[in-house]
């Protein structure tokens, strides 16, 4: 192996700083002093509540997305049904739908005045008082939005370890005499435990960073006390504290994640790794798989886009022309400038690792995987946390540079970061630039040393090594990390509605806005481009799902 240094490790040091600096900024206003009036506000008022509806949050969505995603996981991995062949890659599609769009849509169709309610009074000539019907704006239909669209990232992970382990164990555990239901609770599901208590988490995870569902539905919970802490009491301390709450739950979350496997290891100890056969399912079973995987599908998914498709065509938004392009080309332009930059920092952290593992193997090799472990926390850092963490240095940063620039050229520039689209840039890269990292890093360690090697015995530096040599064969994972930090840009709501400047609104906050002034029906035609948009990364998922049972 031909020596090398490791330039790069300052500049990953420098960026994990400027990623960690909204959460430590939260932090640090923990135990911060002069808010006493405020804080026991909330703690007498609405802070219990706001307790409560959260644990009940993720109480719900953690067993519905459970109950559903390995279930739906287990029929399409180790079964054969009709339809099974499309429902193993459509059963991802709920996730181009954010929970909000949910919200909006169920909202029009169930309430009081909508089809469903309007249809059964007509049909048998009920009055309001002659019938009960479940009230989706509550916590229950809060629980339901969340489990319709995120049982897809347990679906997902689920279903590959079933997969993984579909030959060698099976194969023993029926050679002894174990039947397909015990098989499944004895042996499938406790080696699958580690991918579904990962699912499970970014479910919760999600639930938790959400605003726009629990918003719309009255549910008060610890996102929406920031928001109101923030720009109702205006106390910024106070929402920085109970922004620091939550990131308390999500961080205990992810310990308790790491700490329910105890020493429990789960490897996959048999050399057969080729496909299990599965069980061909018919008759009525064959029918009841059919309509257990058809049901998620159709709420999560084939419903609400049938419905905002209508919704869109029949009324639509009334500003449909030049300000629907306007909010279009705001929506593309941070997402598309967030990607591209998130790329970068992502190429960079991760060939970092690369060259201090190959150089430097002691400390800073240490030091480079621990940095892009801070990275990755980001993303478990919900939306509004990172805005308020965002907000606080930046803000102060925009004034020191518009007191010098007044002191060095005699004008005032005004908000230099916090005026325009810079900061809410980076808070979407401090949320999302994870993402972008674990898909370039995954990558890039399957391109073997040797070609390093290679390359810099031929004389080349190590930036060109990375443009000539790895640069291609990077291209589609590159270009799969930009649309996927692209796709999550375009759905985030609470970042975006705390973050953005003044007079500058995207897709995501045009939707919430309608629909919080009950214009459900103009709220579609942002919604439905957001799904649009929401399906792309989704169908390379859907054909990767599609090929792996080859």
């Amino acid at each position: 192996m031909i020596p090398m240094r490791s330039p790069l490790l300052p500049v990953a040091v420098a960026i994990a700083a400027l990623v960690g600096l909204p959460v430590a900024s939260v932090l640090t206003h923990l135990f911060a002093g002069g808010t006493g009036e405020t804080w026991q506000h909330l703690a007498a008022t609405v802070l219990p509540e706001y307790v409560g509806n959260t644990l009940w949050l993720c109480l719900g969505v953690g067993l519905g997305t459970a109950l559903v995603g390995v279930g739906t996981a287990w029929l399409t991995a180790m079964h054969r049904f009709p339809g099974q062949a499309v429902f193993e890659w459509a059963l991802v599609l709920p996730l181009a739908v954010p929970a909000y769009v949910l919200a909006y849509v169920y909202t029009d169709l169930l309430q009081f005045v909508g089809p469903v309610q309007t249809w059964l009074r007509e049909t048998f000539g009920w009055s309001k008082a002659d019938y009960w019907f479940p009230e989706v704006r509550s916590l229950g239909g809060a629980v339901a939005m969340f489990v319709c669209t995120l049982y897809a990232y347990v679906y997902l992970l689920a279903r590959a370890a079933f997969l993984e382990r579909a030959s060698g164990m099976l194969e023993a555990a029926r050679m002894l005499g174990v039947g397909p239901w015990a098989s499944f609770f004895r042996v499938s599901l406790p080696l699958a435990r580690p991918a579904i208590v990962v699912g499970v988490s970014l479910a919760l995870m999600e639930t938790l960073a959400d605003y726009g569902t629990v918003a719309y539905f009255a549910v008060q919970t610890f996102t929406t006390g920031i928001y109101r802490a923030w720009f109702s009491l205006g106390d910024r301390i106070a929402a920085a504290q109970l922004a620091a709450s939550l990131l308390g739950c999500v961080i205990l979350l992810v310990l308790l994640e790491k700490l329910s496997r105890g020493r429990a290891r789960f490897h996959n100890t048999t050399g057969r790794s080729r496909p299990l056969a599965g069980h061909t399912l018919t008759g009525w079973k064959g029918a009841l798989a059919t309509l257990a995987c058809l049901l998620p599908l159709t709420a999560g998914f084939l419903l609400p886009a049938a419905l905002l498709l209508k919704m869109a065509l029949a009324e639509g938004d009334a500003q449909f022309g030049q300000r629907f392009l306007i909010l279009a080309r705001n929506s593309f332009t941070v997402a598309g400038v967030t990607a591209a930059v998130a790329v970068l920092l992502a190429l960079v952290l991760a060939y970092s690792v690369r060259l201090a593992r190959r150089s430097q193997p002691g400390w800073p090799s240490l030091l480079a995987r621990g940095l892009n472990r801070l990275v990755g926390l980001g993303y478990a850092v919900p939306g509004s946390v990172i805005a308020v963490g965002v907000l606080i240095p930046v803000t102060r940063l925009d004034n020191w540079l518009a007191a010098q620039w007044q002191v060095w050229f005699g004008a005032n520039p005004g908000l230099l970061l916090t005026g325009g689209i810079a900061a809410l840039v980076y808070a979407y890269l401090v949320r999302f630039l994870a993402v972008a990292l674990q898909t370039v890093d995954a990558s890039l360690g399957k391109i073997t040393p040797s070609m390093d090697d290679a390359a810099r015995s031929l004389g080349l530096s190590q930036g060109l090594t990375l443009a000539r040599v790895h640069a291609p064969l990077l291209k589609g994972s590159l270009l799969t990390a930009g649309l996927l930090v692209f796709v999550d840009v375009m759905k985030e709501l609470p970042a975006t509605l705390v973050m953005r400047p003044f007079n500058f609104d995207t897709l995501a906050t045009q939707t919430y806005t309608l629909a919080a002034d009950e214009r459900l029906a103009e709220a579609s035609t942002a919604a439905l481009a957001i799904v649009a948009v929401g399906i792309l990364p989704l169908i390379a998922i859907s054909r990767q799902i599609a090929r792996s049972r080859r």
